[in-house]
C-alpha cells in the first residue's frame, strides 16, 4: 500500500515530461528580423544615395533621351545652371518623388534579395558563414538586381518620363500612369523592360561582386573584420564605376525606349534602337552618351548606397542586441 502511494507520483512524473520550448519559432523570428533589417537598410540606402545625386541623374536622363552631342561635365554644368535659372532650384530634383517611390522598394528588395541569395548559394556550395567564391558572388548580385528590377519596373518608366518632360505635361506620378495608360496603352509601362533586365545582370552582378571582393581583400590583408566608413565609400565607388561602365549602352537604349513616346521617336526593339542610335549619332557619342557624367554620379551614388546599407545594418543589429540583453 505504502509502495503504491510512493510509486504513483513517480510514474506520473515519468510519463508527463516538461515541455521544452521549440527552437524553430525562435529561428523564424531571427530570420524575420534579419529580412526586416535588410529591407529597412536597403530602403534607406537607396533613398539617401539617389537624393544626393538627383540633379546629376536628371541631367543624365535628359541627355540620354536626346540626340545631342555627348554630355561633357562642362555641358552638364551649363544644363543644370540653365534649368536652375528657368525653373528654379527645386526643379533640379524634378522626378525625384517618382524616383523615391521606385528606389525605396527597389533598393529594399535588391539588398534584401542579395542577402538571401548569398545565404542560399552559400548553403548550396557549402560556404555557410564564409565568403562566397567569385562566381557565386557575381550570381548573387545579378539575381538580386534582376529580382528588384522585375518588381519595380513601371515606376522606373514613370520616373524617366517625369525627368524629360515639363511639369505642365505630368502633374504627378499618378497623372503619368493615367496618361500613359489612356494614350499609349498599359504595355507602354514595360517599354524598355528587356534592355533593363539585360543591363541589370552585369550591372548588379559586377557592383555587388566588386564591393564584396574588395571587402574580403581588405579583411585578408588588414586583419580587420570590417572596413571603415571612408573605405566602404571607396569600395562602393569602385563597384559603381565598374558596374555602370559595363552596362551603360543598355542603359542608354532603355532610356530611349522609355521616353520615345514624348520625344517623337519610335523604337520597336533593342537592336533597332541601337542601330538607329549608332547610325545617327555614332557608336561612342551615341551608346556612351552621358558616360562622363555617370563616372561622377555613379561612384558617388553606389558608394553612398553600399555604405549606408552596411552601417544601418550594423546599427540595427546593435540596437536589437542591446534590447535583447536588457530583457
Amino acid at each position: 500500500m505504502g509502495n503504491g502511494v510512493r510509486e504513483g507520483p513517480v510514474e506520473f512524473q515519468r510519463d508527463v515530461e516538461p515541455v521544452t520550448p521549440a527552437r524553430i519559432p525562435a529561428e523564424d523570428i531571427q530570420e524575420k528580423k534579419k529580412v526586416l533589417n535588410s529591407l529597412m537598410s536597403g530602403a534607406l540606402a537607396g533613398a539617401v544615395a539617389k537624393t544626393a545625386v538627383a540633379p546629376l541623374d536628371r541631367t543624365k536622363i535628359m541627355f540620354q533621351g536626346s540626340s545631342r552631342a555627348d554630355l561633357s561635365l562642362q555641358e552638364a554644368y551649363r544644363l543644370i545652371y540653365h534649368t536652375y535659372l528657368n525653373e528654379g532650384f527645386w526643379s533640379l530634383w524634378r522626378g525625384n518623388s517618382a524616383t523615391m517611390v521606385r528606389v525605396i522598394p527597389y533598393a529594399a528588395i535588391q539588398f534584401c534579395a542579395h542577402e538571401e541569395y548569398k545565404q542560399l548559394l552559400g548553403n548550396y556550395y557549402g560556404f555557410q558563414g564564409k565568403a562566397l567564391t567569385p562566381f557565386p558572388r557575381f550570381i548573387a548580385g545579378s539575381l538580386a538586381g534582376t529580382t528588384a528590377a522585375m518588381v519595380t519596373y513601371p515606376l522606373d518608366m514613370v520616373r524617366a518620363r517625369m525627368a524629360v518632360t515639363p511639369k505642365e505635361m505630368y502633374s504627378s506620378i499618378v497623372h503619368v500612369f493615367i496618361r500613359i495608360s489612356r494614350e499609349e496603352g498599359l504595355k507602354t509601362l514595360y517599354r524598355g523592360f528587356t534592355p533593363t533586365i539585360l543591363g541589370v545582370i552585369p550591372y548588379a552582378g559586377l557592383s555587388f561582386f566588386t564591393y564584396e571582393t574588395l571587402k574580403k581583400v581588405h579583411a585578408d590583408h588588414s586583419g580587420k573584420a570590417q572596413p571603415s566608413p571612408p573605405e566602404r565609400l571607396l569600395f562602393g565607388a569602385c563597384a559603381g564605376l565598374i558596374g555602370q561602365s559595363a552596362s551603360y549602352p543598355l542603359d542608354v537604349v532603355r532610356r530611349r525606349m522609355q521616353t520615345a513616346g514624348v520625344l517623337g521617336h519610335t523604337y520597336s526593339s533593342i537592336l533597332l534602337t541601337m542601330q538607329e542610335i549608332v547610325r545617327e549619332e555614332g557608336l561612342i557619342r551615341g551608346l556612351y552618351k552621358g558616360l562622363s557624367m555617370n563616372w561622377v554620379k555613379g561612384p558617388i551614388a553606389v558608394g553612398i548606397s553600399f555604405t549606408t546599407f552596411d552601417l544601418t545594418q550594423i546599427l540595427l543589429r546593435k540596437i536589437q542586441h542591446g534590447a535583447g540583453v536588457e530583457r
